[in-house]
């Protein structure tokens, strides 16, 4: 995912270089930034919840 992210934002760049760009080439990156963000999100908070279901089960 961080690979397909890198390479729509050297594209923007390259677009950006032209005249008259699309609309929509800026705003390509934010779909797979979006799911590195959340699957970080993720990432981050599984040891917490993990450790607090196993103080709610000996608790």
């Amino acid at each position: 995912m961080s690979i397909f992210f890198t390479a729509t934002v050297i594209a923007n760049f390259a677009v950006m270089g032209q005249e008259a760009p699309p609309a929509w080439v800026t705003y390509l990156p934010l779909l797979p930034l979006a799911l590195l963000l959340f699957t970080g999100l993720y990432l981050f908070a599984v040891p917490y919840a993990t450790k607090w279901r196993g103080a709610r089960r000996s608790g």
